[in-house]
C-alpha cells in the first residue's frame, strides 16, 4: 500500500497531470502530434448544453479503445506511455561500455539486468529464500523488530504496518518518524469488512491467490490453503482496526506524537528498540503513530495467535512483495490477480515498460538528468513559471474579493499564498547514487539494494533540518502534486509537453488545461486538507470559527452535487473522499479563466475553426479529461482514488459556471445548467 501521507495532484495512479512546454517537445518526444485540441475528439452530433464531456471526448473516446496491458486508457495515460518510450531510447541508445559516464553505467546495467528474463525464470524464488528462512527462524528464536526492519528497508515488504520518516504536523521545520497502518494485501480496509457479493468474490479471489503463491514456494496444496486462512485471518483485523480513506483526509486525526516509551507501552508484544536500531534510528526521541488504535490491534495479533499464522503471515508478505520480480509463474499469478481480476487488464505489460518504470522509479535523477538535457530547455522554464505567477496573481484577487471571508482569515490565507514554493522541471540539486551498487546481472539485488539506499536516504533525514528543495516526483514523471507542508506546487519536465500546453495554438485551450492545472494545485493549498496548514506547512488553524462554518456549507454543496454522479453499476462516487480534488478542479478552473480574461482581455479574439475563444477555453480544459476505463478498475477506483471520473471533473466543474452557460447558448432546464452552483474558491 502507498503511503497514507500522500501529496494532492491532479491526476491518480501515475497517469498524469499537469502543466506544459513548447511545441518543440512533441517531435523527440511523440511518434505523432495531437494539439491540445483536438477537433477530431469531438463528437459534434452532442449536445453540449446537455454532455458537454462526450461533445468534447466522445470521438476520442470512440477512436481509442483500452490497449489489452492496461486498465484504462486517456489522454494522459498515452502520454505517459510516450514517455515511457523515449526513456527506453534513451536506455537502449546509452554510450557502450568505457565511453559510458558513471551514470549512464548505473542505469544502463539497472535496466539490462532487468531486461534478462531468462535469468528470472533460472533464479525461481531463490532471491527470496534467505529472507523466508529468516522468518522461520524468528518465529522460534525471536526478534521479530530486527526481523521487521529488515523487511522495511528492502525486498522484504511491508507487513504489520509502514513506517516513514517525514515532517512533523505540528513543527514543519522537523522530520520524525511515522508509524502507519499498513500490512495488507488488497488495495483498501473496505475490501476486507464489506459484505456484498462482489466483495466476498473479491476475497475469495484473494485467498486463492495467496494459496496459489504458496504453492509456487513450495507448500503442499492443503498447507497453502491453511496458511492463506491465516493470513486473511490476520489482514482482516489489522483492516478492522485501520481508518476509513475519508477520515485519513483529515490530519488531525493522524497527530498523535509520542514518546519511544510510549510507543513500548502502546504495544509491548513488538521490540521497538530492535526495530528503530534496525533503520538506524537508535537514538529517536519522537515518533508520531497516525492511528494508535491500529498499533494497539498489531500488538494483539502478535502476542495473541499462534506462531505459525503469524509466520505465514510475514511469509506472505516477503512473497507478495517479491513476486512481480521472480520467475515467469509468479509474475503470472500476481498479474492474474492484481492485473487481470482487480484492475480488468487483459494482457501484462511488455517487459521494457516494468524495466525503464523501475529504473524511474529507483534511479530517477540519473535517468531524468538524460531527460531534461534532450527534452527541457531554462526558456520551457520560465515560460511555465510566468503561467504560474499570473494564476497566482488570480488567486490573490480571488480571496481578496471573497464576501464569505474575514479581513483577519484572509489576512493569513494571502501570507500562505505568497509563501507557496513554485518548482519547475527538476530540482536544483541532482541525487547522488555513487554509493549505490548496479550490477548488470543481479536484477534481484539491484532492486533490493536501491530500496535499501532509498531506505536509509530517508531515514537519515529525521533529527536534520527539512531539505525544501527536495521533490518527491522524477523529472520524467507525468503528474504534478501541492505539498501541503513543504507548501509548493511541483510540475515535473515530463508533464511539460503537448497536447497539456500548445504553444502553435491560442491562449484559450492552453489557459483551459494549463491554466486550470496550476489553478487546480494551488487551490489544494484551500480544499478541506490544506486548508489546515499554515504558511509554513503547519498544522495549525488558522481559520476564524464563521469562516470555517463558511467555507465548510460551500463544500458541502460540492459534496452533495458529486454523491450524485454514478461511477459504475450503482455505485456513486464518494464525495467525501473526493471532496479535495473536486473543490481543486472547481477552483482551478475559475481562475484559469479569470485569468485568460485578465490576460487577453484588450485583445480582439476571433473565432477558430468554428468556435468563440471561449467555447475553445472550455473545450481545451475538457480534453484532457478523455479516457476509457474497464469496470474493474473504475469499482477499484470508486473505492481508494481520490479523484472523480474524467466525466464529472468536466461536467460536474462546467454546470457551475454561468461563463460555460453563455458560452455555448445554454438555457435552464438543460442537464449543464444547474439552479443551486457550488463554489468554494
Amino acid at each position: 500500500m502507498e503511503s497514507r501521507r500522500c501529496t494532492q495532484g491532479r491526476y491518480a495512479l501515475g497517469l498524469v497531470l499537469t502543466v506544459f512546454a513548447l511545441a518543440s517537445l512533441a517531435s523527440p518526444l511523440r511518434d505523432g502530434y495531437t494539439p491540445s485540441l483536438d477537433v477530431r475528439a469531438m463528437d459534434r452530433s452532442v449536445d453540449p448544453c446537455e454532455d458537454f464531456y462526450e461533445y468534447a471526448c466522445g470521438g476520442w473516446r470512440q477512436s481509442n479503445p483500452i490497449p489489452a496491458d492496461q486498465s484504462g486508457w486517456s489522454v494522459y495515460a498515452k502520454l505517459h506511455q510516450d514517455n515511457l518510450a523515449f526513456l527506453r531510447r534513451i536506455l537502449e541508445s546509452l554510450p557502450p561500455g568505457a565511453s559510458r559516464t558513471e551514470s549512464e553505467q548505473r542505469i544502463g546495467d539497472y535496466y539490462a539486468a532487468c531486461m534478462d528474463v531468462s535469468a528470472l525464470n533460472r533464479a525461481s524464488d531463490a532471491p527470496v529464500l534467505p529472507m523466508l528462512a529468516r522468518v522461520r527462524r524468528v518465529m522460534r528464536f525471536g526478534h521479530l523488530g530486527s526481523l521487521i526492519g529488515d523487511m522495511h528497508a528492502g525486498m522484504g515488504g511491508h507487513a504489520l504496518f509502514q513506517f516513514e520518516a517525514a515532517q512533523a504536523f505540528s513543527d514543519a521545520t522537523k522530520v520524525i518518524p511515522y508509524v502507519e497502518a499498513g500490512g495488507l494485501g488488497l488495495p483498501d480496509r473496505d475490501y476486507y469488512v464489506e459484505n456484498d457479493e462482489r466483495s466476498q468474490r473479491m476475497r475469495s479471489d484473494y485467498h486463492a491467490h495467496i494459496a496459489k503463491i504458496f504453492v509456487l514456494s513450495g507448500d503442499a496444496p492443503a498447507a497453502a490453503i491453511r496458511h492463506a486462512n491465516a493470513v486473511m485471518r490476520i489482514e482482516t483485523r489489522l483492516a478492522k482496526a485501520s481508518l476509513r480513506r475519508v477520515d485519513l483526509r483529515d490530519p488531525r486525526k493522524l497527530d498523535h506524537p509520542m514518546s519511544v516509551p510510549d510507543l513500548h507501552r502502546l504495544a509491548p508484544h513488538f521490540q521497538w528498540t530492535d526495530y528503530l536500531d534496525s533503520r538506524g534510528l537508535g537514538s529517536v526521541q519522537k515518533i508520531n503513530v497516525t492511528e494508535p488504535k491500529f498499533v494497539k490491534e498489531l500488538d494483539r495479533v502478535i502476542s495473541t495467535l499462534p506462531p505459525e499464522e503469524v509466520e505465514a503471515y510475514l511469509r506472505w508478505h516477503v512473497l507478495h512483495a517479491a513476486a512481480p520480480h521472480l520467475s515467469a509463474a509468479f509474475r503470472t499469478e500476481n498479474f492474474s490477480f492484481y492485473g487481470r481480476i482487480l484492475r480488468g487488464q487483459q494482457e501484462e505489460k511488455p517487459r521494457w515498460k516494468t524495466c525503464v518504470s523501475l529504473v524511474d522509479h529507483q534511479l530517477g535523477d540519473a535517468l531524468g538528468r538524460e531527460f531534461v538535457a534532450r527534452v527541457f530547455s531554462s526558456e520551457q522554464k520560465q515560460a511555465t513559471l510566468r503561467m504560474t505567477q499570473q494564476i497566482e496573481e488570480e488567486m490573490r484577487r480571488d480571496i481578496a474579493g471573497l464576501d464569505w471571508m474575514s479581513p483577519v482569515t484572509k489576512k493569513e490565507a494571502l501570507r500562505k499564498l505568497d509563501a507557496v514554493v513554485n518548482k519547475i522541471g527538476y530540482p536544483d540539486r541532482w541525487r547522488d547514487y555513487s554509493r549505490l551498487q548496479v550490477q548488470p546481472d543481479d536484477f534481484f539485488g539491484n532492486l533490493d539494494r536501491s530500496m535499501r539506499f532509498e531506505s536509509a536516504r530517508q531515514m537519515a533525514k529525521v533529527g536534520q533540518p527539512v531539505d525544501r528543495s527536495e521533490w518527491m516526483m522524477t523529472p520524467p514523471t507525468v503528474n504534478a502534486y501541492y505539498d501541503p507542508q513543504m507548501n509548493d506546487i511541483n510540475f515535473p519536465a515530463g508533464v511539460l509537453q503537448p497536447p497539456l500546453y500548445d504553444a502553435a495554438l491560442d491562449d484559450a485551450p492552453n489557459y483551459g488545461d494549463t491554466g486550470g492545472t496550476i489553478g487546480h494545485e494551488l487551490t489544494h493549498g484551500f480544499d478541506d486538507e490544506g486548508r489546515r496548514f499554515d504558511a509554513k506547512g503547519n498544522l495549525r488553524d488558522w481559520w476564524s470559527a464563521e469562516d470555517a462554518k463558511a467555507f465548510e456549507s460551500r463544500a458541502q454543496c460540492v459534496v452533495d452535487q458529486y454523491a450524485q454522479y454514478v461511477v459504475v453499476d450503482d455505485i456513486h462516487i464518494n464525495s467525501q473522499l473526493t471532496l479535495g480534488e473536486d473543490v481543486a478542479d472547481l477552483g482551478g478552473l475559475m481562475l484559469a479563466y479569470n485569468a485568460w480574461k485578465a490576460e487577453t482581455g484588450r485583445k480582439a479574439l476571433q473565432p477558430i475553426e468554428g468556435f468563440t475563444p471561449d467555447q475553445r477555453f472550455f473545450i481545451g480544459y475538457a480534453q484532457w479529461a478523455c479516457e476509457n476505463t474497464r469496470p474493474e478498475s473504475e469499482r477499484l477506483q470508486a473505492k481508494t482514488d481520490p479523484h472523480s471520473p474524467g466525466r464529472y471533473r468536466v461536467n460536474g466543474l462546467v454546470v457551475n459556471m454561468p461563463e460555460f452557460e453563455r458560452a455555448f447558448a445554454c438555457h435552464r432546464g438543460q442537464a449543464m445548467v444547474r439552479e443551486n452552483r457550488c463554489r468554494v474558491w
